[in-house]
Order: structure tokens, then sequence, then C-alpha cells
């Protein structure tokens, strides 16, 4: 058995250039962080008992005989990718519920990823398994993804991700002091504000016509660079607020799907209690909004949105992670029971794992 653990992420500045359509010719870039929040995965081989050979457990439950069968996409494409040809058990929990904007769809793709390779006593790095959720999710599924989720729940930490022409990326973690790591970390409140949506019916709004908004996406790069430098220095943390509420200021101008009336009354509600900025942090349309507050403006700012959940966070610097590893079969069993399920004797493979 194996268990993945994989953070969800929040996005602070270029959401939009990671997409392929924009960064394949302009190049891109993003500041964003994971945090304690996770997805959680168990996988195990399935014993031979049962008339299902895959069960998977999310919100629904699915036992059938083939992958062809699986309903959910996300672990249908993982399981055809990693060819796993053994019956198999996956269960998944999550501590934020999907279709949030916190890059819970990829976290998901990392993390079962992780596991399968995991199952198969393999280690893979982190390139590897940002590599192969973007695969998996952009080229097999087809969705209408960027590519800072995967790599942000494979890397882990606070990163600066540069997205090249040439379809790579680099990964630069964010060096700051403790000093300035705490400051940054107490003027940040995540509200969730209850509303589902899935992030590819929100960016194919804006994705297509690309070309018609390439001065924001461009200026929206160029935030990037300025909180990098912000952070990184010694100037007034509270200038990152005001970033951050330019780049809410233009984001939203991308499409009329990534804000609604009741988005922008809770931001000015944010805004008239003391906080500086603020944004959506996935691609919009509800979720969770990620907020810059001073200390001394947070219990205004709660009151303010008493009615939103508040979620306290730290950030995280580990990525996926395999947490709980327990081999149950030695590698002679494992071809014996590949090979006793092609033939389909399953009496004869119980007797088999009675024995050894």
């Amino acid at each position: 058995m194996v268990i993945s653990r994989t953070p969800f992420r929040i996005s602070f500045f270029g959401g939009g250039t990671d997409y392929p359509a924009w960064y394949r010719e302009h190049g891109g870039a993003v500041l964003a962080t994971t945090i304690d929040k996770y997805c959680y995965l168990t996988c195990r081989y399935l014993p031979p008992f049962f008339e299902h050979r895959i069960r998977v457990v999310y919100s629904k439950m699915e036992m059938v005989r083939t992958i062809d069968e699986i309903s959910h996409p996300a672990v249908r494409e993982p399981l055809r990718f990693m060819k796993i040809t053994r019956g198999i058990e996956i269960h998944h929990d999550g501590d934020l519920p999907a279709r949030s904007g916190m890059g819970s769809s990829s976290a998901f793709t990392v993390g079962i990823l992780h596991a399968l390779h995991a199952l198969k006593s393999r280690m893979p790095g982190k390139e590897q398994l940002a590599k192969e959720a973007i695969h998996v999710e952009q080229d097999r599924l087809k969705e209408m993804v960027g590519s800072q989720d995967q790599i942000l729940a494979a890397y882990g930490g606070l990163n600066k991700v540069d997205f090249l022409t040439n379809g790579g990326f680099t990964v630069q973690p964010m060096i700051l002091s403790a000093k300035r790591m705490r400051e940054l970390t107490s003027h940040l409140m995540l509200f969730y504000t209850g509303i589902k949506r899935t992030a590819s019916d929100v960016a194919s709004s804006f994705v297509n016509n690309l070309r018609e908004k390439e001065k924001h996406l461009k200026t929206m790069r160029g935030l990037v660079d300025a909180a990098v430098s912000l952070l990184s220095s010694t100037a007034d943390i509270r200038e990152f607020g005001r970033l951050m509420d330019e780049n809410w200021k233009l984001k939203r101008s991308l499409s009329a799907k990534i804000s609604n009336p009741m988005v922008e009354q809770c931001y000015e509600q944010a805004l008239s209690a003391g906080a500086l900025g603020g944004k959506l942090t996935g691609a919009g349309g509800g979720g969770f909004f990620l907020l810059f507050v001073p200390p001394s403006r947070r219990s205004e700012v709660r009151e303010k949105l008493d009615k939103l959940i508040h979620v306290p966070f730290r950030f995280e610097f580990s990525g996926s992670q395999i947490i709980f590893h327990d081999p149950d079969q030695n590698y002679a069993v494992e071809e014996r029971y590949r090979a006793k399920q092609t033939v389909g004797d399953f009496r004869e493979l119980a007797e088999i794992e009675e024995v050894e």
C-alpha cells in the first residue's frame, strides 16, 4: 500500500502566462507557493477475491472490471499512462474542496502518478512528476489548463517559475530571510467563497483569444519580476498588496467569467476594511479569495467577510511526498500475479498468495 500527499497552491502573479498557447510564443512566468493543505491518494494492488478488478473512491465510488470503464478521467488516464495491468484500489481525500482555484486537479494528477510510481517501486524526481502531470492533463485529457499547478504541486515551496518558448520550464525558489517570510505570511488571508467552478471552463473564455489580451498578459508577466524584486529587497512589504490589486484588475479584464458581482462585493468590502489587494486564487469565477491585509486590520476584514469561511494556512516546502509505503509482495509474486490476472485464474492466484 502507498499513500501520497500532495500540496495545494496559491498563485500570486503571472497566471495566464503559464498556458502553452501563450508561453510557447512569448514565454511566461508565475510567482506562487504551496500551502499546508493537501490531497491524499491511497493506492494498493487489489486482492483477487472480488468481482471487480478496480475500485476507485472519491466523492463517488466506482467498481469496474477494466480501466476503460472508469468514469473519472483523472484516474483513468494516469492508469493508462502508467500501464497498470493489475487490479487496483484508489482512495482520494482532500483538505480543500475541488474546483476551488487551489490547483486541486493538478495536485490530484501529481499525487496519483507519484503513488503509482511508488507502487511500482519507482522514485520519480520532481521534474519528472511535473512533466508527466502536464502531459496527462494537457495532452491526454485535453484540459484547458496551464502548467504552473503541476509544477508547484510536484516541487512545493515559494517559487518563481519561468516558462520557456521551447516548452520547458525553470524553477527558482525564493530565498527569503525568516523575518521577510514572516512579514509576507502575516499579511495573507484566505477565504472560501463557496462558489465551485471548473478552471478549464473559465480559461477557455480567454485562452482562445490570447492575442487580443497580449498587452494585459505582458503587463501581468512584468508584475512577477516586480514582486520578486520587492520580496528580495527591504522595501515596504505593503507594496506587495498594491501589486496584487493591480494584478487583479488586469486579470478580471481578461474575461467576464473571471469575476462576478458577489466576488466584486466581497473584494470591495475587504478593501474598505483595510485590505490592500487580493485575487481569486485560480482561473477565476469563484473558489478561494487571497487577500493582502496588514496584521492590524485582520480582525476588521474577518468581521466584514463573516459570511465567508476563513482558512488559516502556512507555506509548505516539500511538494508531493510518499508518506507511507508498505510493499506487501516481492517481485516474483508480482510477476506471477500479473500472469494469473491475464489468464484470469483467480483461484490459483489466491492459493499462491496464501502460501507466499
